[in-house]
């Protein structure tokens, strides 16, 4: 089982886990190249703009983070399997109980339409997954997120590996040193995440 300081510590050195299956190993992931979304620049499409204009979705913070990082866990469509292990899920609850993990909910007519959760330390908030259960949710939910970072004084989000989703999101890839440098700011600073 992960202890909750073996992942902090593995955090600050810029280290994430991942398992093979939904019951797989977990492995400790560092990439030499990291996605990151410059909070400074960051712009909503604008078709994102319309959706969060036309007010489609009620925003929340950590009122079902459970709900969320299981929903995550689900396999995508097209795949078997998932990389989020029931170890590492069990872990996050530990550190949302503990204030660290958080999670950010889109609702729709009631209904949990969507989010994504990851974990604050100092100005650095790592992103580890988000799902929709309708369209746009988990982009409404990200956006709320940049906003929230910013407003609170935020440095880094750290969204992991790059895919086409993240690239539309507005995240860019820095090499391994580059990100580190940014980490190790990002944790001198100590901000509240809520």
């Amino acid at each position: 089982m992960i202890r909750v300081e073996d992942l902090l510590r593995a955090y600050r050195h810029g280290f994430f886990p991942m398992a093979e299956s939904r019951e797989g190993e977990v492995r400790w992931c560092q990439p030499y190249r990291r996605a990151v979304v410059p909070l400074d620049g960051w712009r909503p499409s604008r078709s994102l703009r319309r959706i969060l204009r036309e007010g489609r979705f009620t925003i929340t913070a950590d009122t079902s983070f459970e709900e969320v990082i299981r929903s995550c866990a689900l396999p995508r469509e097209g795949e078997e399997d998932t990389w989020l292990s029931e170890e590492i899920i069990e872990v996050f609850l530990n550190l949302h109980r503990l204030g660290v993990a958080h999670s950010v909910e889109s609702w729709h007519e009631g209904q949990l339409a969507g989010g994504l959760y990851g974990l604050a330390m100092g100005s650095a908030f790592f992103g580890e997954s988000m799902f929709s259960r309708r369209p746009e949710a988990s982009k409404a939910a990200f956006a709320w997120l940049v906003g929230h970072l910013r407003h609170q004084g935020y440095r880094l989000l750290d969204a992991q590996i790059m895919n086409p989703h993240l690239q539309l999101l507005g995240a860019v890839e820095i090499d391994h040193e580059a990100y580190m440098l940014r980490l190790e700011e990002a944790l001198a600073e100590k901000i509240h995440f809520i």
